[in-house]
């Protein structure tokens, strides 16, 4: 799937000292997840109930 025009957000919570974050970008019928601090690196691609269920999941969590 080609990423090269996908519009990267990264979440209000993450300070700008560069620490632990991850970025989504909105693609066509997925979500894209990357790493912030390796934005060439991999990326995940999930529905948006995928992503609701893993977020909930860490929520849970803790």
């Amino acid at each position: 799937m080609d990423l090269t025009d996908a519009k990267w957000r990264r979440s209000s919570y993450s300070g700008s000292n560069g620490g632990n974050c991850v970025e989504l970008a909105e693609v066509a019928d997925v979500v894209a997840v990357r790493d912030s601090k390796d934005p060439d690196g991999p990326v995940l691609l999930l529905t948006r109930a995928a992503l609701r269920a893993a977020v909930q999941s860490a929520t849970d969590s803790h």
